[in-house]
């Protein structure tokens, strides 16, 4: 074996991943991972230098949402590593094919050094599908193991612990064949023909579906399917988009909202047939538990892994692609005429009451604006806290992946590497993100980023100097007020320090226009929001 049949065994790993679709790779590096980044960029995948692992584990997911190839998030040894525990954490919930490269010592090195050293597999392996110590000799093998688990089935992270001279080591360059992916399944038997006649027998049918039906690009699918049988559709945050929001048949999104529930908890309640398409319970509130009882209500559930939570039970579940199931559930079937009496349009009507746009001014004023003056297209990214759930009830979402959030682990400041990421691998849609203050002033430093990347994501900060719903909280326990509140600052001043362009608007007038400003800018832009405080009270 010549040196011209040889590469690096990080050069194994770079091929894999480009390979896999894969061209950009977020984080920081260190002296532990400059092999893996050399690596990456011969491969052709551009390293991206973030402030803050954890915003690089958010930039990699929006990666993932735009071309759909593996996110990658590289950090170095100890500190590094753990730095991005959260957004590993945060695939693991969300169900994001996240591949992790983290830098180690090598083995017989550990015996005797301790500097920066701990077991990194150990960590990681609880909130990962997987987790490898790279080995130059199975480094092939390694890297098609870690595409192939973080895509198959439920998606998720896979971690790789690479040691130094491992990465550095020789291999022969010619890698084995990858394993061909499974085809998609459906239905079969007694289960499909019990499914079916449900569905024909069905005057009050319902579908709730969720991130494993986005996941498995179903959108087309069921769009069809609810259109035929005329089946209203609920989705999970995650999935809004799955059906047009602006279809009569679409209810929107549910999960963490108390007073849309008023109106969609008992709508289910009332469906004598609920199919639940890639509904993954794992974004719903508590109030989501067991809400119906499938001895009394037939339940067709289909989702890529078996149900472990109990949230909920069906009378009949199938481990299944969602558009191979609803294709086979459909065929055949003559569509009936279903809830007769505008119950849909009753509840499309309660909601768009429950959520009105005409304020002045206030945060349901600032997303109706920003929904009314940018593009229908336009990607926006969410942070957790109580404009998220106004958000998510409120943005009208034409397809897929238009909101993009942490809807399982609700983590603070994921919005701005989200819009990042987006903007990055999308240059030609327009991005805004949604971030509270206090979820703002968490990941600001990432805007130095924004301006070195050149992207122009639009950055819009709901400025109230509270904790808003943590606040809330507070009061409805009737505690004192501790811990909530903080100093209000000038948020258009840091995004013009940066390089970007800085906005205040104090109303509607104002927002629109730093909107129409920021769509022709050269650069980044943040604008700020102020609101009242209380201004969440009796809208979430």
């Amino acid at each position: 074996m010549t040196v011209h049949d040889t590469i690096r065994a990080a050069d194994a790993i770079a091929r894999r991943l480009y390979a896999a679709g894969c061209r950009y790779a977020f984080g920081m590096p260190g002296g532990e991972v400059l092999t893996l980044v050399d690596a990456l960029e011969a491969a052709g995948i551009t390293f991206v230098l973030c402030k803050h692992e954890n915003a690089a584990g958010f930039m990699a997911e929006a990666a993932w949402h735009q071309n759909g190839a593996p996110g990658i998030m590289v950090a170095t040894i100890g500190p590094g590593i753990l730095n991005g525990v959260n957004a590993i954490a945060n695939a693991h919930q969300d169900r994001v094919p996240l591949i992790v490269l983290s830098g180690c010592v090598d083995a017989a090195e550990a015996e005797t050094y301790t500097h920066q050293v701990l077991d990194q597999q150990s960590v990681l392996r609880p909130i990962t599908k997987a987790t490898f110590r790279l080995d130059a000799g199975a480094a092939h093998i390694i890297s098609d193991k870690a595409v192939g688990i973080a895509l198959e089935g439920r998606p998720g992270p896979v971690h790789i612990d690479v040691p130094i001279s491992e990465a550095d080591a020789q291999i022969a360059a010619t890698p084995p064949a990858q394993r061909s992916n499974a085809a998609p399944t459906a239905p079969a038997g007694t289960y499909l023909e019990q499914a079916r006649t449900w569905l024909a027998e069905a005057r009050r049918p319902v579908i709730i579906a969720g991130v494993d039906a986005v996941n498995q690009c179903a959108g087309a699918a069921l769009t069809d399917f609810a259109k035929r049988f005329s089946v209203p559709v609920i989705t999970t945050y995650k999935a809004k988009g799955l059906l047009d929001e602006t279809h009569p048949l679409s209810l929107g999104g549910a999960g963490l909202s108390p007073l849309a529930d008023r109106h969609l908890l008992p709508f289910i309640q009332s469906a004598d047939l609920i199919l639940c398409i890639g509904y993954d319970p794992i974004e719903m509130r508590t109030g989501w538990r067991d809400i119906w009882d499938p001895r009394d209500t037939r339940v067709i559930d289909v989702t890529a892994a078996p149900n472990h939570h109990y949230m909920h039970q069906s009378t009949l579940s199938v481990i299944a692609d969602c558009s191979a199931s609803l294709e086979a559930i459909g065929a055949g079937i003559e569509p009936a005429r279903t809830w007769p009496d505008a119950e849909i349009a009753a509840v499309k009507t309660a909601l768009a009451a429950a959520f009105p746009t005409g304020d002045d001014w206030g945060p349901a004023a600032i997303i109706d604006t920003c929904r009314n003056t940018l593009p229908g297209d336009t990607v926006a990214t969410a942070d957790s806290g109580a404009h998220r759930i106004l958000l998510s009830q409120m943005w009208t979402c034409p397809t897929p992946r238009g909101l993009l959030q942490s809807s399982a682990l609700c983590t603070m400041g994921c919005a701005v590497p989200l819009a990042m990421g987006t903007a990055l691998c999308a240059p030609d849609r327009t991005v805004v993100s949604f971030s509270g203050d206090a979820g703002f002033l968490m990941i600001a430093g990432e805007l130095a980023t924004a301006k070195e990347l050149g992207i122009k994501p639009i950055f819009v900060v709901f400025v109230d100097a509270s904790l808003a719903l943590i606040e809330i909280k507070q009061r409805q326990r009737q505690l004192r007020n501790a811990a909530v509140d903080f100093g209000q600052h000038d948020f258009a001043a840091m995004g013009r320090a940066f390089g970007g362009a800085g906005h205040t608007a104090r109303n509607r007038a104002e927002l629109e226009a730093a909107l129409n400003a920021a769509q022709n800018a050269g650069t980044f832009s943040v604008i700020a929001c102020i609101i009242e405080r209380g201004a969440y009270d009796g809208r979430i």
